[in-house]
């Protein structure tokens, strides 16, 4: 058996890495053949996930960053066909010179399709794209009965519903096609508006998806009083003219070593938010800025998440229901402030009504908040179980792709419809996060039918 002797950790790094794991050519001989062979399988794209969605700790990972050609591109329609290993970045500089773009793009340009699809990604224009899975035409999907079934909405509805969002969870996505947007340039045309509070961004959020393809807000998650939760809404298009060709997808900067500690501490947290609301909010007109800037801003710093100590961080994003989220969104800052946690990232964005095709979406109306925080062991867990319970009590869920420690509890009550992806689960696939989770919540008969609808 061959063995690809790397690191293949998650990006929060709260877990020891893997130290290996199957090719991707010699896993696909075996499940071709139909012997998937002892423990259980699990594709690994480029660990950009937080938790352990991607860790496989009772079985293998199977590396598919070598299936990464770009199959096909239909220059007039947008329509791409590529392998599962393919990083967004390189979608982005193949369809850029024809005018297209990727429909919706994470924070990260460094995910696999493959990835993209398993976790049914969103971005700064769900308002009008809905997420990735809404743009995915067709797959491929080798399971271990030995047959490669072609999913769509069309065809094998059910797999291909439990595949986007699935988290890899249902086979190996082998190569999927996508349709890309058409633009006018790669550059966008931003705006920055000063909010002094979370009142007045309710206020503007709705007005700014309805007047932009792209909108965004960075909270001071820090400041409390008269300032609590002031920040700064970004929102963004693309330019009628502009670059129609993509720099290399290359960091600029680098966090070379683990620091001991963690860096982000928060005197240095209180600094850098006030520098950086001085100096992304001086600018209140329109301006250009280049795609990579806009939609990927960590991606020019590489390993940054080591910044947080040799502890890892977590991550926590939540969803609430619209109706809710005047009062669990303070609720949700005011937890953290009083644990004494402060967040590096903390980002609001407004979900629209799109409905994806994936049974799993985490996606859905309402808004979504997302908090960074250093791993300082039960006084973090303790915020995150706190900052669970208020999202869930409010009627809405927390995002297991970003997820370490979450409850099968949690899980169960976001997502209800965990019972259609475990019968449509391939047996020889799992997850560490699908053992902790699902896995230990009482089994619920539904019918298969159910997964269509």
């Amino acid at each position: 058996m061959g063995r690809l002797n790397l690191q293949y950790g998650s990006f929060g790094r709260i877990m020891p890495p893997a130290r290996w794991a199957l090719p991707a050519a010699e896993a696909i001989e075996r499940l071709q053949a139909g012997t998937a062979g002892e423990g259980s399988l699990l594709a690994y794209g480029n660990g950009r996930s937080y938790g352990d969605s991607c860790r496989n700790e009772a079985g293998s990972l199977i590396d598919m960053r070598p299936m990464n050609r770009i199959v096909s591109f239909d220059a007039t329609t947008g329509r791409l066909e590529a392998e599962a290993g393919v990083l967004l970045c390189d979608i982005i500089a193949h369809a850029a010179p024809h005018g297209f773009f990727p429909a919706v793009v994470p924070g990260t340009q460094f995910v696999t399709l493959g990835g993209a699809i398993a976790n049914d990604v969103h971005g700064k224009n769900h308002h009008r794209r809905g997420t990735f899975g809404c743009h995915v035409e067709s797959l491929t999907l080798l399971r271990s009965d030995g047959r490669a079934y072609t999913c769509s909405d069309a065809e094998n509805t059910q797999l291909f519903q439990a595949t986007i969002g699935g988290m890899g969870l249902t086979g190996l996505i082998l190569k999927a096609s996508i349709r890309l947007m058409r633009v006018p340039s790669l550059d966008i045309i931003e705006r920055v508006t000063r909010f002094g509070g979370l009142a007045e961004y309710f206020e503007l959020a709705e007005e700014a998806d309805a007047a932009n393809e792209y909108a965004v807000a960075w909270i001071d998650q820090l400041a409390g009083g008269a300032k609590s939760g002031r920040g700064l809404l970004l929102t963004g298009n693309h330019a009628e003219y502009g670059a129609r060709t993509a720099p290399a997808a290359a960091a600029r900067l680098s966090v070379p070593f683990q620091p001991p500690l963690n860096v982000l501490n928060r005197p240095f947290l209180t600094a850098f938010n006030a520098a950086y609301r001085w100096r992304k909010g001086r600018n209140a007109a329109p301006h250009r800025t280049g795609f990579q800037s806009f939609f990927f801003p960590l991606d020019g710093v590489r390993d940054w998440n080591r910044l947080y100590g040799p502890n890892g961080l977590f991550q926590h994003q939540s969803v609430v229901p619209e109706a809710a989220a005047r009062e669990t969104i303070p609720a949700l800052l005011e937890a953290a402030r009083q644990a004494g946690q402060g967040s590096f990232l903390t980002v609001l964005k407004r979900f629209g009504a799109v409905r994806s095709p994936g049974l799993m979406s985490f996606s859905r109306p309402g808004y979504t908040l997302t908090l960074d925080f250093p791993n300082r062991g039960e006084t973090t867990l303790a915020l995150l179980s706190r900052l669970d319970a208020i999202t869930v009590d409010a009627g809405g869920a927390v995002n297991p792709y970003k997820d370490a420690r979450m409850g099968a509890d949690i899980f169960g009550a976001s997502f209800p419809d965990w019972p259609l992806l475990e019968e449509l689960r391939d047996p020889a696939f799992t997850s560490s996060f699908w053992e902790r989770t699902a896995r230990q919540l009482p089994a619920v008969q539904r019918g298969r039918g159910e997964a269509a609808a």
